[in-house]
């Protein structure tokens, strides 16, 4: 008679990433340097952050290893959006994302597909670190990570950066 098989521990579905690109016309430095430089400027944050327009007055980028990546409210309050854990500018940064209810990850890339063409892709990551109700649970948009909010949210903004740079 053979043994039977072990019951796992624990099993880990993979939970796929939000992946989003957008081509923007002007090239990789202006492109990178829009999007870290001048966030406030561009960033939709109505719905796209925790104050919204009321209470949000700029977003900044600390632009090293380790810095923050914060919206400033209107009474000097920041909020953390997440930390960069990799900067290498004009070619891409990795942050924490500190805004879903466990963090998660978001990669940044620029990519020069000629002297004034950029492609831009984000990867944001990690979902599996949430709970199956954290990623079925409304963000922006009804249902969450699984009902598409994160997809559609990026593409937004990355439309929003496209916009701004080539504006």
């Amino acid at each position: 008679m053979s043994e039977p098989w072990p019951e796992p521990d624990v099993v880990m579905l993979a939970t796929p990433p939000v992946r989003r690109s957008t081509t923007v016309r002007a090239g990789i430095e202006r492109t990178f340097d829009v999007f870290v430089s001048e966030l406030g400027a561009w960033w939709p944050v109505d719905p796209y952050s925790l104050g919204g327009s009321a209470r949000v007055r700029d977003l900044r980028v600390e632009q090293r290893v380790g810095g923050r990546v914060e919206e400033v409210w209107d009474d000097g309050t920041t909020r953390a959006w997440g930390e960069l854990a990799a900067w290498d500018p004009p070619h891409g940064f990795t942050m924490s994302w500190l805004v879903t209810p466990v963090a998660t990850e978001v990669e940044l890339t620029f990519r020069a597909l000629g002297p004034a063409l950029t492609r831009v892709d984000v990867e944001h990551r990690g979902w599996e670190r949430l709970s199956p109700e954290q990623r079925t649970a409304s963000s922006i948009d009804p249902d969450g990570y699984v009902g598409g909010s994160y997809h559609r949210g990026w593409g937004v903004i990355l439309g929003e950066l496209a916009r701004h740079v080539e504006g």
